[in-house]
């Protein structure tokens, strides 16, 4: 056990994925013959950190997520509209007061169980936030009306993984500010920039390449080849 309180993960799969041109929700399209959030939950539980794993999962989903995992330990929760809503609704299903809470996408499927240790470890040892990150790659443009007006050095860029890891008292107040202010200023796209806008540090540890969030078919495509290889090289 890597913290001496109960690390529950929240698996964000409500979402509709459009852009992945599915005829269903983007969590319950299958890769290799299990689902993304049936592969996410699997690498949430072979990391041994998990003590209990919440799936958020529309309502229109919950019979089919409740066949999914009827052999698991898994607690299916009905997400919301908006991600944060969703995230909101698994932290009000939580009992516990004190914990470290996980975040996932269930679109990360390949994610490593290292990467979910190494984010417990580091919550385990005080921080309030941390999150995985890999070192971005491509050269980033900022872009107004159509021309770029500024290229930032990519050295100080990191790009965002999951799952996102907390203290569980944090995140409740970050996220209650947040639904209590009718003009925050801005809209949370993960849970860590919710933490950064409650004035929240927020830790980075490595990532891993393989934690990419399957978002198109391309991506698909390469979670396939991914398995492809993992197999051919177990049976090499």
């Amino acid at each position: 056990m890597a913290a001496d309180r109960p690390v529950i993960a929240l698996v964000a799969a409500a979402g509709q994925g459009r852009r992945l041109g599915a005829p269903l929700p983007k969590a319950f399209v299958e890769l290799d013959g299990l689902t993304l959030v049936q592969r996410s939950v699997r690498a949430l539980l072979a990391s041994e950190v998990v003590d209990e794993i919440i799936v958020l999962v529309h309502p229109d989903m919950e019979a089919t997520a409740q066949e999914l995992f009827a052999d698991a330990p898994v607690r299916i929760v009905h997400g919301r509209h908006e991600r944060a809503d969703s995230v909101l609704a698994g932290l009000e299903s939580i009992a516990a007061a004190d914990a470290i809470v996980l975040v996932h996408d269930a679109a990360r499927a390949l994610v490593p169980p290292e990467v979910v240790r190494r984010v417990v470890a580091e919550v385990a040892g005080g921080a309030p936030a941390a999150i995985p990150v890999v070192a971005v790659a491509d050269t980033i443009k900022a872009v107004e009306a159509g021309a770029v007006n500024a290229t930032p050095d990519r050295s100080g860029l990191r790009a965002a993984q999951t799952p996102q890891g907390f203290d569980l008292a944090r995140l409740r107040a970050a996220n209650e500010a947040y639904f209590a202010d009718a003009d925050p200023g801005f809209v949370a796209t993960d849970d860590a920039s919710l933490m950064e806008w409650f004035g929240e540090r927020v830790s980075c540890v490595d990532g891993d390449v393989l934690a990419f969030k399957i978002t198109t078919p391309l991506d698909l495509t390469l979670a396939q080849a991914v398995l492809a290889d993992s197999r051919t090289e177990k049976q090499s």
